[in-house]
């Protein structure tokens, strides 16, 4: 698991620990020993949105487990706003929120598709979750938008488009890719928000804690949205079915947050 240190990431692991998962958790953050050392898994420091990085992660956990039956890329970045955003911050939205999972599933889907050849998976663990699965941590913003955030809405989007690639693409050979797209979750990430803040926790602000429960009895089954905010299959299916009113509106709560209003 990446981004484990805290947040979202600390809590999915932690949950994962006490249903007795092995686990190997990854982050830039050396906090992450911490989180490892109390939950008896395996730690690893560094960037794993690059390919050294990454290979260093898989490698680490095939020597510890053996096997890799879960990867949970739940990494990600907030960097950047608007036009006026530099190519380097562009650059690490990217990297860290859509080719990290790139990077992630070209090591692992291969050696998942080789454990039984080309017939459909499935199996069960001992924990009742299906090996050869990918959980990506998107956002609600991968199926909406993100005001205020053209690198984060962007990125995220293509996470989720990425996730569904793989689905798509590997799903009837048994490998159960997810996608987790909560709104405001009490992180960092949240408290950083600014102005948007309000706006994000509009349908409540989850704790980590509560956004792991949802994502552990998502793993018992094999649905590819994971929405802790069930609220959002609501605005994603107006998004899908009047895009022009869904713009209007999104048009109108920037032009609250331009007066300084209330979105």
């Amino acid at each position: 698991m990446t981004g484990a240190a805290g947040g979202i990431g600390r809590a999915i692991a932690t949950r994962l620990a006490a249903e007795g998962f092995r686990l190997v958790l990854a982050d830039l953050d050396p906090t992450v020993e911490e989180v490892a050392t109390g939950l008896g898994a395996v730690a690893v420091v560094g960037d794993c949105a690059s390919e050294a990085g990454v290979t260093l992660l898989v490698e680490t956990a095939m020597n510890a487990l053996d096997r890799v039956d879960v990867f949970f890329a739940n990494a990600g970045t907030d960097v950047g706003r608007g036009l006026d955003t530099p190519e380097s911050a562009w650059a690490t939205a990217l990297e860290v929120n859509v080719m990290a999972h790139v990077r992630a599933a070209r090591l692992l889907v291969p050696r998942w598709l080789a454990a039984d050849g080309v017939e459909p998976r499935g199996d069960r663990t001992e924990s009742g979750v299906s090996e050869g699965r990918f959980v990506v941590t998107a956002s609600a913003a991968g199926l909406l938008t993100m005001l205020g955030s053209a690198p984060y809405s962007v990125s995220k989007h293509a996470a989720v488009a990425f996730a569904e690639w793989l689905r798509a693409t590997y799903g009837h050979r048994g490998i159960v890719v997810q996608a987790i797209c909560p709104q405001g979750v009490r992180t960092r990430m949240l408290d950083e928000a600014g102005p948007l803040k309000e706006l994000l926790t509009r349908d409540g602000a989850l704790e980590p804690e509560e956004v792991a429960d949802v994502v552990w009895q998502a793993l018992q089954g094999d649905d590819f949205f994971v929405l802790p905010h069930p609220e959002v299959a609501g605005y994603y299916q107006a998004r899908a079915t009047h895009p022009d009113a869904w713009l209007a509106g999104m048009g109108r709560l920037q032009a609250k947050l331009d007066a300084g209003a209330r979105p």
